[in-house]
């Protein structure tokens, strides 16, 4: 039995005639050709390009922002709150006696009313930082600390340097802070002198690290400091309070006790014999010392000798030595107030060492 074929009448009402097709070839585009997995992988790859880019601006960002901070460290501008138990005073021996100060009560009132305005200077350590500047606010917010418990005194704004700076450049800034502060005597700072000459081995004599140190003082202050590291020296560890004594002073002891070695040990012993005493009663003890007249001890009779002059080649020229009784006079185109004092003093004893022979 045959089907029958089903006719179905479609009207297209106004239809438009279509245009013949071009006989020119059309060249397919890439878009056209590749399928929807090429689409996505091309995607894909897009993606990763920009994440690509993106993360080595990061990366570049990041690389300038660590080098401005490790730039910012060195230059000692990184300021943060440091606990107090973090930091150390044992670098750095401080130009400062050992004792309170008397005007610590009146910085504690400034940190009590406006705060600190000057952060301390620390050195980063392994498992802590040490001071380099500050020693006195520090010792101000530990006494507020232990005082009152306020957790606000219990860390202290420091601007931190980068670890390992050299020795030299420590006490400077810790020295050219202390210069303008009011109250420095010249025995604390011939003592720190002393002391920094231990720590660093390039310093060779402590007339070199009076040189180093105080750099900015005046060429007299200078002087003067290296007279009274002298001083400290010969009577230093006998004298309860470096930080009382004048200038003035100080220079008239050290002239006395170089002329005579009997005064030196003299006056070590009135000071080991007069324990327990203040600033002012130690002052009083060397006023003494040095109202008392010297007993000079009478020559003998012994007949003096004629003189006897004679003149030595030198590479400076000729040097003339006029011996007498009681003196040795030598005579050169040098000066000799340049050289080290240690090193005149071997020479010195050189020369009686020889004669002696």
């Amino acid at each position: 039995m045959s089907k029958k074929r089903r006719v179905f009448d479609i009207d297209f009402e106004d239809a438009v005639p279509t245009a013949a097709p071009s006989t020119a070839s059309t060249p397919e585009t890439t878009e056209n050709r590749r399928g929807p997995m090429a689409a996505a992988i091309s995607e894909n790859a897009d993606a990763l390009t920009q994440r690509q880019a993106a993360e080595a601006a990061i990366r570049a960002e990041n690389d300038a922002l660590a080098h401005e901070h490790v730039r910012l460290k060195r230059a000692g501008l990184i300021t943060d709150l440091i606990p107090l138990s973090e930091i150390l005073t044992e670098k750095l021996i401080r130009d400062r006696v050992t004792g309170r100060d008397e005007d610590i009560d009146e910085l504690k009132a400034s940190i009590r009313d406006i705060g600190l305005s000057n952060p301390i200077r620390v050195e980063k350590l392994l498992d802590g930082y040490e001071l380099i500047q500050g020693f006195r606010r520090l010792t101000a917010y530990k006494e507020l600390f232990a005082e009152t418990g306020d957790p606000a005194f219990a860390k202290i704004p420091a601007s931190i340097n980068a670890s390992g700076e050299d020795i030299q450049q420590l006490y400077r800034r810790m020295v050219d802070e202390n210069l303008v502060r009011r109250g420095v005597s010249f025995g604390e700072m011939a003592q720190l002198a002393i002391a920094y000459r231990t720590e660093d081995p390039q310093v060779e004599s402590y007339d070199q690290a009076v040189e180093t140190l105080f750099a900015s003082s005046g060429r007299q202050r200078r002087s003067y400091l290296k007279s009274f590291v002298r001083l400290m020296l010969l009577i230093g560890d006998d004298l309860a309070h470096p930080e009382a004594l004048p200038r003035a002073l100080g220079l008239n002891l050290l002239k006395r006790i170089e002329t005579d070695p009997a005064q030196c040990e003299k006056l070590r012993e009135a000071l080991s014999v007069q324990s327990g005493r203040d600033a002012e009663e130690e002052l009083a003890l060397l006023h003494g010392f040095m109202a008392a007249k010297v007993t000079k001890t009478p020559k003998s009779d012994v007949r003096k000798t004629a003189k006897t002059t004679f003149k030595v080649s030198r590479p400076e020229g000729m040097a003339k030595c006029t011996a007498a009784d009681g003196r040795i006079d030598l005579q050169l185109d040098r000066d000799f107030s340049g050289l080290e004092r240690d090193k005149l003093e071997k020479a010195v004893q050189a020369f009686f060492d020889t004669l002696d022979q």
